[in-house]
């Protein structure tokens, strides 16, 4: 049930006098700096530069790519699945995967496999996480992705739960090729577009970088320590 929004404007007026000003700024101005280094980071690249610095990057953060296309997409997941030990597999119900043609996949051949796998379902409610909790591989699709730092972007919505990327022990992001932003810089103005243009946008947005990992104990850093222990990323062309 949507709230209501009662006497806003005079709470806002109150804390606005308290902070000693006139008034409350309806609109907030994006600062026009100067000098804006950050658009020069990778400036110019290539989809396939980005995809060989995301490659790179990944090294560093112990996640795998792979690259493959839309025609060898459900032959690659069910490998890398497979790699992982086989489900249960947790995933998003994402209208992409018909795009991508893996509704054969998960709806019959695995199922037909006796490969259990349950796609995000509002209507069952806490058993979407209970199933997620226990599952080996959680299955998510990348909004934008950060080559410079090997971020996928996820967007969270009513088929996509935020915990099929967390509570899996081993996670498979697919990620669009076309989707391949330089770093930050672009993500955060492609966000901010779609917000212009009236565009509902998820309010829970994770931004995560290969597998859980932690040094906050003597800078020994230690992998799966909050979130999966492997990650996988599958690079596919959109043509």
């Amino acid at each position: 049930m949507q709230g209501t929004i009662l006497n806003r404007d005079a709470f806002l007026q109150t804390i606005s006098k308290r902070l000693g000003r006139d008034k409350v700024l309806s609109v907030v101005e994006v600062p026009k700096y100067k000098h804006n280094p950050q658009d020069n980071v990778l400036k110019g690249a290539t989809q396939d530069q980005l995809v060989d610095i995301l490659k790179e990057q990944c090294k560093n953060i112990h996640t795998t790519v792979l690259l493959t296309n839309k025609s060898d997409l459900p032959a690659t997941l069910k490998e890398t699945v497979k790699n992982f030990g086989g489900g249960p597999i947790s995933a998003w119900n994402d209208e992409r995967f018909s795009e991508y043609g893996l509704d054969e996949l998960m709806k019959q051949e695995w199922p037909n496999e006796n490969v259990e796998i349950q796609l995000w379902d509002p209507a069952k409610g806490k058993a979407n996480i209970e199933f997620a909790e226990k599952a080996n591989v959680g299955i998510t699709v990348s909004d934008i992705t950060l080559a410079e730092s090997g971020t996928v972007v996820l967007l969270a919505d009513k088929g996509k739960g935020r915990n099929v990327s967390f509570l899996p022990v081993n996670s498979i992001m697919i990620v669009p090729k076309s989707g391949i932003v330089p770093r930050m810089t672009q993500a955060t103005r492609i966000l901010r577009e779609k917000v212009k243009n009236g565009e509902q946008v998820a309010s829970c947005i994770n931004f995560i970088s290969g597998p859980s990992n932690s040094a906050d104990i003597e800078l020994n850093l230690v992998v799966g320590v909050h979130g999966p222990v492997k990650a996988t990323y599958i690079v596919v062309e959109d043509i």
